[in-house]
């Protein structure tokens, strides 16, 4: 669910989600250094009706002056599989590069890994 208002409670969500289904978790994520919600919020309902049953009666319906936006979450895979692409294709082989301010770059890396890498020689 997304779209929210800041000022949106959990309790009003809570209240308007009842409505549709019997809401097993509401969970509205908020900022680390704010402590304020982010404006979306993630529902558990009971059972897979209900959830498509709240999709169709909620989305776009307005709460605190903002139309909703209500989807079906989707998996999202665990861990990371290696690391970052940052948007660039992968190297075939040769010195990776990244980008900085619109051009190539080689990351610098510090001096103790350079010593590391030398007495692993």
């Amino acid at each position: 669910m997304g779209n929210l208002s800041f000022q949106t409670t959990k309790e009003e969500l809570s209240q308007l989600l009842s409505t549709v289904g019997v809401v097993v978790d509401t969970f509205m994520p908020v900022d680390r250094s704010t402590g304020k919600p982010r404006g979306f919020a993630f529902v558990e309902y009971g059972s897979e009706a209900e959830a498509a049953q709240a999709v169709g009666r909620l989305n776009g319906q307005e709460i605190g002056g903002r139309a909703l936006k209500v989807n079906l979450a989707e998996e999202r895979p665990r861990g990371r599989s290696g690391p970052r692409s940052f948007g660039l294709p992968a190297p075939e082989s040769g010195p990776s590069f990244f980008q900085v301010e619109g051009r190539l770059s080689r990351p610098k890396g510090s001096r103790r890994g350079a010593r590391r890498r030398k007495r692993s020689l």
